[in-house]
């Protein structure tokens, strides 16, 4: 945790390699966070050699509550970013019916996103800096423009966002 980063009441986290939350960056509460470690003698992941356990959150970020977050695969979550609302979930890992086994792919939000209410973003997805992903909208993929609302099951893109919106031009991560 780094200086004035604060993690609220009834959050869980569970085997993870690493949690790090940036300067002035806070988790609320309520919150599930799972992993698998990395470097262990299960044969879960095994083919997996790269695969860490993380959670990384930016400065000024903010994860408010109630969401489950599968960090198997690490979780990369930019600054002035929020995940905003109430059961989202946050899914790295899922069994590859092809290969009948377990698999995990990293996350990826950028900076200054808002992640709206009750969503999915499973493993392998990349919500690009200066995006919103509407509410309960599941992100399965790279998304690549930035300053864009994305949104449905599975999301696509559904109109630009202005660059002068407020959001994605804040200096302070905390909104009043």
């Amino acid at each position: 945790m780094n200086s004035n980063s604060k993690i609220g009441n009834l959050n869980i986290a569970v085997h993870l390699d690493l949690i790090s939350i940036g300067k002035y960056s806070s988790i609320s509460r309520g919150n599930w966070i799972t992993g698998f470690p990395s470097k262990t003698n299960s044969k879960h992941f095994s083919h997996q050699t790269e695969r860490e356990s993380k959670l990384l959150i930016g400065e000024h970020s903010a994860i408010t509550k109630n969401h489950h977050i599968d960090c198997t695969s690490t979780i990369t979550i930019g600054n002035f970013v929020t995940i905003a609302g109430y059961n989202s979930q946050l899914l790295t890992h899922s069994i590859n019916i092809l290969e009948n086994r377990q698999d995990s792919s990293p996350i990826i939000i950028g900076d200054y996103c808002f992640v709206s209410t009750n969503v999915v973003v499973l493993g392998g997805a990349h919500l690009p800096s200066y995006s919103v992903l509407g509410a309960k909208a599941m992100l399965n993929k790279k998304m690549n423009q930035e300053y864009c609302l994305y949104g449905g099951i599975p999301a696509k893109f559904i109109s630009e966002i202005p660059k002068t919106a407020k959001y994605f031009n804040r200096s302070i991560g905390f909104i009043y």
